[in-house]
């Protein structure tokens, strides 16, 4: 049936990302089949609990850990460690991670209490390296004041460019998951007028209308985000952006999270954001927001973590 995990759902009011790396000299099978028992219960449970509570919980695997579980060989074609890319001013950093968890809820119990199922089960076996506990920020905007994901497929469109098809049939309805955690220097930029905020997202703040190509700078964000292939069509990614932060710390941020059917589409405009196209036309939003990690997961069916999961192999 090949039955995607929920990567085309809408953002929701509360989420937390959770990365895992399992330790060492452990025997992490055990571990990995009770989760893959966990995710599928924890969205059917929570889906009859509080049906208009929108929660999903979606498991991506790396690269590492896909080889370490001995899953399925060849791997998915486009699953590989996520290499860092290097501009001339910025960096794209490349950072470790076995399993990540998407979280999503209406109310942020719902959230918490899947975390906590998910990290009684892995505690024993594996690392939590990071998590992050993202807010829907007013309107849907991040902490800079702008909507975030306005590009965002819609509909249909959202599976089109989420779900991987019949181009690697081996691995249909999964796809390709990609993080970043963001730190953003609010200093420098309430430092900005509008107008020149404006500039570097290539909208305007208050109605989120995209500028006029012939007043959008060609290194701001829009611009260097917006691909096409050889043909000239659109190649889009769905973003579950979602802000966070610790005012006392003065660390506020955005975690950026992006599903694709490919990874190449991603990894374009991440080139076009640090690179610059050309080269050196690098995305101004990166003098403000700083990536602090880096990593490529993908996302199996619902089918394969019923074929892994405890429950099946009892």
């Amino acid at each position: 049936m090949n039955k995607s995990q929920s990567v085309t759902d809408y953002p929701n009011n509360n989420t937390i990302f959770m990365v895992w790396n399992f330790k060492d000299q452990t025997d992490i099978k055990p571990a990995f089949e009770k989760i893959c028992s966990l995710v599928n219960n924890l969205n059917k449970s929570f889906t009859i609990r509080i049906p208009d509570g929108r929660s999903s919980c979606v498991m991506g695997i790396g690269h590492d850990a896909w080889i370490k579980l001995q899953l399925p060989t060849p791997l998915p074609k486009e699953l590989v460690n996520f290499e860092s890319i290097n501009g001339g001013k910025h960096s794209a950093k490349a950072t470790s991670g076995d399993l990540h968890f998407h979280l999503r809820g209406l109310n942020m119990a719902i959230c918490f209490d899947m975390a906590t199922a998910i990290s009684n089960v892995l505690q024993p076996v594996a690392e939590c390296l990071d998590e992050i506990h993202g807010f829907r920020y007013w309107d849907g905007r991040s902490i800079i004041g702008f909507v975030d994901g306005t590009e965002n497929p819609i509909g249909e469109e959202r599976k089109f460019f989420a779900v991987v098809g019949d181009e690697d049939s081996t691995y249909k309805g999964g796809s390709y998951l990609f993080v970043q955690k963001y730190f953003h220097n609010m200093k420098n930029w309430e430092s900005l007028s509008t107008e020149d905020q404006e500039k570097v997202i290539g909208r305007y703040k208050m109605n989120d209308i995209e500028m006029d190509d012939n007043v959008k700078p060609n290194n701001s964000h829009s611009a260097l985000t917006s691909i096409t292939d050889e043909n000239g069509n659109d190649l889009k990614i769905v973003r579950d952006n979602m802000p966070f932060g610790n005012p006392s710390k003065g660390e506020v941020g955005t975690y950026f999270i992006a599903y694709a059917s490919t990874f190449s589409t991603t990894k374009k405009m991440l080139e076009n954001m640090f690179i610059g196209n050309p080269p050196g036309n690098y995305d101004r939003i990166l003098d403000f927001s700083t990536a602090q990690t880096g990593a490529l997961f993908f996302v199996p069916t619902l089918e394969v973590l019923d074929e892994y999961s405890s429950e099946t192999n009892a």
